[in-house]
């Protein structure tokens, strides 16, 4: 995994925790830590979970190296 699909994955359990704030307890952290939903940095933080979940898209189509190995592994007929 890349750098910046780490920084995306991060980002992206940032903006998911956010979610469950909002959806469970109706407060949203990145708002109260960076002045509300209006300003300019809420904003950008906003931006950034959104391209973070753009990149992380890309990890679904990654094969998973445990069933590449375990496949390798398997005896043919």
């Amino acid at each position: 995994m890349s750098t910046i699909q780490r920084i995306a994955l991060v980002l992206t359990i940032i903006g998911a925790i956010n979610w469950g704030l909002i959806g469970f307890f109706q407060f949203d952290l990145i708002a109260a830590i960076f002045g509300g939903q209006d300003s300019a940095l809420s904003r950008i933080i906003y931006g950034l979970v959104g391209i973070a979940g753009l990149i992380n898209i890309g990890l679904l189509f990654v094969p998973n190296e445990q069933e590449d190995e375990a496949a390798e592994a398997r005896p043919t007929r």
